[in-house]
């Protein structure tokens, strides 16, 4: 059991907060193993660099992405007033979320299994 009043340890825990800027969409619709092909791509780039792989690359992760750094962007400029051009890409990462599953009817009666995977999709920048 942790020690002292409640209002002391909130204080305490708030102090050790993550002040990067930082964008995360859950549940996104796309499997670990395809976001992270476009994840890996931009993956410490300066923003402009990162917003231009992403706009042209031909994976739909890559539309998902796109926006999640756009917003990660925005709130960059507006919450922290960090400069967007000085800004690259620190982290990126997908951690795995639920999976739908789903039957498919094949021959004879039979019952296959489809497995309709999401991901927890994070980007995080700072200033250079």
């Amino acid at each position: 059991m942790a020690k002292g009043h409640r209002s002391q340890i909130k204080r305490q825990r708030n102090e050790n907060k993550d002040t990067r800027p930082s964008a995360k969409l859950s549940y996104a619709r796309v499997s670990v193993q395809k976001a992270c092909f476009v994840l890996d791509a931009i993956r410490g780039k300066d923003v402009q660099t990162a917003l231009g792989i992403v706009t042209y690359n031909p994976r739909y992760a890559s539309t998902l992405i796109e926006k999640l750094l756009k917003s990660a962007i925005a709130n960059a400029e507006n919450n922290n007033g960090m400069n967007p051009e000085k800004l690259y890409v620190e982290e990126c990462y997908a951690n795995k979320g639920p999976t739908m599953k789903r039957i498919k009817p094949r021959a004879q009666g039979r019952a296959y299994r489809i497995e309709k995977r999401m991901s927890h999709i994070t980007v995080v920048l700072n200033e250079r």
